[in-house]
């Protein structure tokens, strides 16, 4: 028997009949955060490189995805085994250049091609979202990343000069940044938000928010080229 197969088992019997009280309380939604926890000390291990504890909190999220995965078997949807299948399927069919026909050289062609299916792959589900200059994005990305992305996007369309964004005052912040002093730049800002009862976390994402329908606006409002 596989490690994978006997942890399975062994959540199984947790949650079936003589198992663990609280196991068996537990739902889809009571295991949320349980699963922003386990990825936080995931992320911690993984920031200070610490490969015992990475292997201990790598099991810790495993237990979550299968722990979710019994849930869902339990309620006749799908089951751990459906769910390595759907992603490895995913994986195959996104990579057509290693197993199918035709190669990339480069990480921007990967991302591009990637990006290219999976927009294809919603539209033939029916769910392909409204077309937008942005790229749909997590509703749960934390901010930082957030804003990360949709300046990355709004870079990469060319689309600097109708964002609003002191584009000067920008390079000359990253002129002078490092690691550690954008660790101490983003702690006091952090820092000062909290004395005056405000929440950085909120003010950054409905910001970027507000960057996006700013752009989105501008762009629409512009005259087509003659």
């Amino acid at each position: 028997m596989s490690a994978i197969e006997e942890l399975r088992q062994t959540i199984a019997r947790l949650r079936g009949p003589g198992g663990c009280p609280w196991d068996q309380e537990q739902t889809h939604q009571s295991l949320t955060r349980c699963l922003i926890d386990e990825c936080a000390e995931l992320l911690d291990t993984i920031d200070r490189m610490d490969m015992p504890h990475m292997r201990e909190e790598l099991g810790d999220v495993l237990i979550q995805v299968i722990f979710h995965a019994q849930l869902a078997e339990e309620a006749g949807h799908f089951d751990l085994e459906d769910v390595a299948q759907e992603v490895n399927e995913k994986l195959v069919r996104r990579h057509p250049h290693v197993f199918g026909s035709g190669k990339l050289e480069t990480s921007e062609q990967v991302l591009r091609q990637w990006d290219q299916i999976k927009a294809g792959e919603k539209k033939a589900k029916g769910a392909a979202p409204a077309p937008s200059l942005f790229k749909e994005m997590p509703p749960r990305l934390p901010s930082t990343m957030y804003a990360e992305s949709v300046w990355k996007q709004i870079v990469k369309k060319g689309l600097v000069p109708d964002s609003g964004v002191d584009a000067p005052r920008v390079a000359r912040l990253a002129a002078e940044l490092d690691d550690a002093s954008l660790g101490r730049m983003l702690f006091e800002i952090v820092s000062a938000a909290q004395s005056r009862s405000l929440d950085p976390e909120g003010s950054l994402r409905r910001h970027a928010d507000a960057l996006m329908r700013h752009v989105e606006g501008r762009v629409q409002d512009s005259p087509p080229a003659a």
